[in-house]
Parts: C-alpha cells; structure tokens; sequence
C-alpha cells in the first residue's frame, strides 16, 4: 500500500514539474515567438532605436524665439531632451505613475503582484500595473482594438508590451525614456509633448515649470480628458494635490514646500494653439505657401523664376535620405526666420495702434454722413449692390455652399437669412447675429493696413505685417496686394535723372507739363497733362528737383519722365525687383502703376545699399529636427544704379522729411531728430496711402486704404499718404529706438568715396543761376 501511495506521488510530482516546465518553455516560446514578430507585429531594433515621433516644424525668428509651428490638426509636437525638463516634472511623473521606475527593468513584477492582489483578492480599484516605459510602448506602437473579451489575444498583446519595454529599456537609459515619454503624451488643446503643453497651459518651457505646475501635467497622464484642468478644475486639483502629496512621501520635495504647493489653486496662463493666432500669422502663411509652392506650368519664365529662387517650392526640391520628400507638418524642420521677433512685436503694436485708435475713427465719422456707408457717395446703388455681390461670390461662405450643389437661388436666401456669427472689433470678437450679406458690408468698414521692413544690406526682413489681423483679415496685403502706388513712384523717375548727373539742386520751371501721343485704343493724337500740384509760392516759379520731390510736385517728374521716356523707367526699376507688370505710358510718372508693399519696399533698398539691388529674403537656413544643416539661403543681388545716384537720391529724399516736405510731421509731430529719407504717397481720391523710410541700416515701408476703391476718405487731408501711413512708421521707428537691445543708426548716411557733389541747394544756386548738365553726362559720375 506504501509502495503504491509513492508511485503515485511521483506520478503527481511528475505531471506538476511536467505541467511547470511545459508552462514556463510555453511562455518562453511566446516571448520568443513574439520578439521576432511571429505573433503579431513588433517593432525591428531599428525602429525601438529610432522611435518615430511626428514633431511639429518650428518657425524661429532671428533673435531665438519660436514665433510659430506647422502642425497637423493632432500632432503639434517638438521634443526636447531629458536636461530641457525640468527635474519637479520627472520627479512629479514617477511619483503618480510608477514608483519603482528606477529600479525595474521594464517590468515590475512586484507591483503586477500588488495590482493583482489588491484587484482580484481585495476587490480594490487600482491600475494596471503598467511601467512609463510600458506606457511609452503603448504610445509608440498603440495596440489597436481592445481584447478584453479575447484571453488568448489580450495575453498575447501584454507579453507583447513587456517585450516592448524590456527591449526599450536596452536601447534607452532612464532620463532617455522619460523624455520620449513626455515628448509623445498627449496633454489635450494642441498640447502634443511636454514642450508645447507646458507652453500651451503656463506659457512656459518644460525647465521652466514650477511644482504645481509640473504635478498638474503628471495628474493629467492617467486621464488628460479626465483631468483637463479647464473643464473639470475641481476634479484636476484633488489630482494635482494627490501627486504632490506623492512626491512629499517619496522625499522628492521638502514637505513645508509640499505643504505650501497644496494651498494653491490651479493657475493656468492658457495659450490657445491656432495658426491663425501669434506672432507673424501673416509671414508664417507666406512661408508656407512658399514652401508648398508647386512649379508653375503656364508661365515658362515665372516656372524658370521658381527653378532658380531655392526656397520657392522647397518641400519639391529637397529629399531625405530615404528618397522622400520632407513633411512640413510631421519632420520637425526648423526653419530659420530673417525676422527679429522685437521688431516684429513692434512693427505689429504700430499698425494696430495707428489704425484701430487714430484712421479707423477718423473714417467712421465720415461713414456718419455717407448714403451707403462705408461706400462713397460717388458710388450709384447699382454699383454698390455690384461691390457687394462680387465680395459674395469671392467669400468662403459661397464657396463652400456651392460645393454643397445649393443652387444660386438658394444660396441668395441664405446669404438675405440672419445667423449666429463671432464678428471681428476692435474691442475683441463679437458674437451676433446678422446676415452674411450685412456682414460683407460690415467687413468693408474696416480698413486695412501693411508694413514691412527690411535690412537693405542683407536684405533680410526684420518685420512683415500683412494685415490688421490676420483670423478676420487674412488677405495678405504685402505680397498678395497690388495698389496704386501714387507719388511714392516718383524716387524711380527722378534716379533717371540722378544717374545721368544731374543734382538735387538742379532748377527746373514749375509750370504744366503736357504730352503727346498717339491713343493705342482711337488712334488718334492724345494730349496727357498730369494735374497740377499747386504750391503756394511756388508756382511758374524754377524749382530745384529736391524741392520738387519734396513737396511732391507732379510737374517735376512730368519734366523728368519727358527727358526720358516711360519704358527707361520701367527698365530701371526692373534693376531695382520690381517685377509686376507696369503699362510703358506717361502717368507712370504720378504714380499710376500698381505695385505691392513687397516690391516697393525691396526697391527702395537700393537707395540705401549704395545702389545694390538685394532681393528681400524671409529664410536664412533650413535644418532637420536633430539640426543637421539641409539649406542655407542667400538673397540674389544685382547693381542697380551707381553708387553716386543712390547717394544724392537719399538727400533728394531727405529733403522729404525736412522743411516744408511732405513727410514734415515726422520732426514736429514724432519729433525725430535724425537723418531720413523718405517718400510719402497718395493715390486718385484718396484710396491708398503710402510712406517709405530709410534710415542708414533699415528700410521699411507701410500702406493704409480700404478694401478696395470704394472705400476712401473724402478729406484730402485725412486721405493722404502722410496722414494714413507715415504714422504707422513713426510709432515702429520709435518703439526700436527706445530698445537699447537693438543697434538701428540714427547716423548719417555715408557719402561715396571722392563725392565732392555740393547738396546745400540754397549755397549752390547762389553760385550760379539755373546751372544745366548734358544728357549723356558721365553715368558714374
């Protein structure tokens, strides 16, 4: 009987160690089976080594400062290293979600023990037992569909996450995987990453954060929808006060400072994440579209422009290693900004504060006493109800009904039906209700505005404003917009003059100017007389081109333009990048030609570059996201006139800012002291308003009108270039002057080597009366 108790015994002892050892090669075959992908997916050594983490673009100003990123809608993500954070956010971290982190080697058994025991034998609620490094398995690899009701599949897909993290764990020391960790999580509100969520929430770097700042992140890592600190506040402090109570046991802080942290509420400086909102909105969407810029097809010598200018179409040109194109919204390009983020703060306060506090104003009171406000008088019904149809069938509103398949009938209804709409003002966004046709009208009101400033020896933009803003505005009024640029053409006409010899202090008679020419539309003799600019005490009377210029005479450039003839004009500001097409005809020389700010401002560097055309440029150098150097950009240049003529166009135009000159509220108005040279401009009723300034090191021009003609001011006095822009140069030339951190000259402007031209126009003309030089003058001289 004994015999047969120890036969089976060992019969029993046999099948335990038989049913052990079966299990344990069995779980050891699974981990096999599965760390070479036989059960499933798992990620190869070189994808655990090389995680691919989707990072968000960065756009960087050229003084250090993020103005912006391109991101998709769910991925506004930019990692940073493990020494970037800051150590109350890691200590914060490992406290709620895994105490043992520093001890275990991705999995740790002894808290799978207590999770089990506490859930299965004790009944209590607890989590699931996952490592951060577990979490950050999830993350990179997501699981996919749930099998909780799948045993056999739910026990496959955890071996699988321990494998993950075991191998994670090889690959990446500690500080290496909590940084992955936290550049990865998702903090909810476009706060993708430690980097940009503790921007988004404290407007803070990750070493920046303070303690509740940092356990208030670490409290949303169990549940940030949960957890969202701006919905659910209540719910979010006993969270936050749970992870600093975590961190006072563990002795991560002093418990006075844990004592102290817990009396304090949650205090958010929430950042809302749009592309529409920040810093450069209009710039950022240029760079884009830049970027983005497919070859043209239609236009042989606009598709040989795009070849040869590096940064148009980049993402089309540029490959990675792999052969792919870079994705502008998913690689984590930095993109190196010619802006100055100071100047650009400064450049965007000065359009907003002269348009919003002193145009605006002024026009509405004039709207007051308008049939048809904002249209002018001049303006039939017809016309108006024309304007406003047009701008119907250009709004997004049209568009997207028409891609809906409304018919045109309906979308009239529609447009004529009152609906909720948040409305741009001047005090903030409005929420009302109104019909998008009175919305059209509402819109039109306001006026618009640009300014954009540029380094003329570098050719670097310093500041880029395209709008007054850019979520309600987002015409871009630099590149995009193309207004008659009235007198502030006139500078290109009298350089004509200036390069073949003649001074600023040459006198011409100040009388009416006709010419004659053949009509291209009857064919018949044509008599163009510019209008005369009267000026007391000048009229029929010699005029030095300086003055003429100053006080922007039309009769001075007709007599200029005469010499000449349109098409010498034309060439000359070709030389000057000047691209957009100008008719050859005579009233060129008043301003009759459309331009934008980008190309007038562009060209008036000439005049400060001793004569050096430089192409505005908005990129210096492109990297990769470990900062590998892909593209470096230089501006193309090209000498446009001699060094003498850009000398003594700068002193023709200094005399602008100076007496009796068009841009004299510069001295007694903003009180500048300084040499300027400038140009003010004013377009036919008064539409556009335009001023150019230049000092030694910074050239910057700005613009003011409305939507389109039909909105202008009916007072000459409120409607000329000196009164709807110059302000706007003002106020940005003295907010960067009271910044000692920048070095803008308020120096002289250097005359060439040997000059020995006389400029003092009065000692001049007391020498000799009326002095002439001949056409073809020495164009060097």
């Amino acid at each position: 009987m004994a015999k047969k108790s120890v036969h089976i015994y060992r019969r029993y002892l046999l099948v335990f160690w038989g049913l052990y050892a079966g299990g344990l090669i069995l779980i050891i075959l699974m981990f096999f089976f599965i760390s070479q992908g036989k059960l499933g997916f798992m990620p190869s050594f070189s994808e655990l080594e090389n995680p691919e983490i989707s990072q968000a673009s960065q756009i960087i100003s050229n003084d250090g400062l993020v103005m912006g990123q391109y991101f998709d809608r769910d991925d506004n993500r930019v990692s940073v290293a493990s020494k970037e954070i800051s150590p109350f956010m890691i200590n914060a971290l490992v406290s709620i979600e895994d105490q043992r982190y520093y001890k275990h080697s991705g999995i740790d058994f002894r808290g799978l023990a207590r999770v089990l025991v506490k859930s299965l034998l004790l009944g209590q609620e607890t989590g699931g037992g996952s490592t951060i490094t577990q979490q950050l398995g999830k993350q990179l690899f997501p699981r996919g569909e749930s099998y909780h009701r799948k045993p056999i599949k739910f026990a496959v897909r955890k071996f699988r996450e321990w494998v993950i993290a075991v191998k994670l764990e090889k690959s990446f020391a500690k500080e290496e995987i909590i940084a992955l960790y936290l550049n990865k999580f998702d903090f909810l509100n476009n706060g993708d990453g430690i980097l940009t969520a503790s921007r988004v929430y404290f407007n803070a770097t990750p070493n920046e954060l303070k303690i509740e700042e940092a356990a208030m992140l670490a409290a949303m890592a169990k549940n940030p929808s949960a957890y969202n600190p701006r919905r659910f506040e209540e719910r979010a402090l006993f969270r936050r006060n749970l992870v600093i109570n975590k961190m006072k046991s563990l002795e991560y802080i002093e418990p006075e400072v844990a004592d102290s942290v817990l009396l304090t509420n949650i205090l958010l400086d929430f950042q809302k994440v749009d592309h529409k909102l920040g810093m450069a909105t209009y710039y950022r969407e240029r760079l884009r579209i830049t970027l983005q810029e497919q070859k043209p097809k239609n236009n042989p010598e606009d598709a040989a422009e795009w070849d040869a200018t590096p940064i148009r179409g980049w993402l089309h040109k540029n490959f990675k290693k792999n052969g792919e194109k870079y994705d502008l919204y998913r690689d984590g390009l930095k993109i190196y900004s010619t802006l100055d983020s100071r100047m650009q703060k400064y450049a965007e306060e000065a359009v907003v504060e002269h348009i919003r506090d002193d145009l605006q104003p002024s026009i509405e009171r004039e709207y007051k006493n308008r049939r048809r406000p904002p249209f002018d008088d001049s303006f039939t019904k017809s016309e108006v109800e024309n304007f406003v149809r047009l701008a119907r069938l250009y709004s997004e509103r049209y568009r997207v009904h028409q891609l809906q398949k409304l018919s045109n009938d309906s979308i009239r209804i529609l447009f004529d039906t009152p609906v909720g709409m948040r409305i741009f003002s001047w005090e903030g966004e409005v929420d009302t209700i109104m019909t998008p046709n009175d919305s059209i009208r509402y819109y039109k009101r306001f006026l618009r505005a640009a300014l954009m400033s540029v380094d003329p020896h570098s050719g670097q933009v310093r500041a880029y404003v395209g709008g007054i803003d850019y979520s309600h505005f987002q015409y871009d009024q630099v590149m995009q917009g193309r207004r008659q640029v009235g007198s502030i053409f006139k500078p290109f006409v009298y350089t004509l003059a200036m390069q073949h010899g003649y001074s600023p202090c040459y006198e011409v008679p100040n009388v009416p100017v006709q010419f004659k020419f053949v009509s291209a539309t009857t064919g018949n003799d044509t008599i163009y007389q510019p209008k005369f600019s009267h000026v007391e005490g000048y009229d029929g009377r010699m005029v030095t081109l300086k003055k003429g210029l100053a006080k922007s005479m039309n009769q001075i450039s007709a007599w200029v333009i005469k010499r000449y003839n349109p098409q010498a004009v034309i060439d000359l500001v070709r030389k000057m990048g000047v691209k957009s097409s100008i008719d050859p005809v005579w009233p060129i020389c008043v301003g009759s030609a459309e331009l934008p700010v980008y190309e007038v401002v562009g060209a008036f560097t000439t005049f400060a570059n001793k004569g050096i055309w430089i192409e505005p440029m908005f990129v210096t150098r492109i990297e990769d996201k470990d900062g590998n150097l892909i593209s470096a950009f230089l501006p193309k240049e090209e000498e446009a006139i001699s060094e003498f003529a850009a000398y003594k166009m700068l002193n023709l135009m200094e005399g602008v800012t100076r007496g009796d000159g068009t841009g004299i509220r510069l001295r007694f108005k903003y009180n500048f002291e300084n040499p300027i040279a400038g140009k003010t401009g004013t377009t036919n009723d008064n539409v556009d308003g335009w001023f150019v300034g230049i000092v030694p090191n910074l050239v910057t021009g700005t613009w003011a009108g409305g939507e389109d003609n039909s909105i202008r001011f009916r007072n000459d006095l409120l409607g000329q270039g000196a009164n709807m822009a110059l302000p706007m140069w003002a106020l940005y030339m003295k907010k960067i002057y009271a910044d000692s951190t920048l070095s803008i000259s308020q120096e002289e402007f250097e005359p060439p080597l040997n000059f020995n031209i006389d400029l003092d126009c009065e000692r001049v003309n007391k020498k000799t009366i009326n002095k002439r030089v001949l056409d073809d003058f020495d164009e060097d001289f």
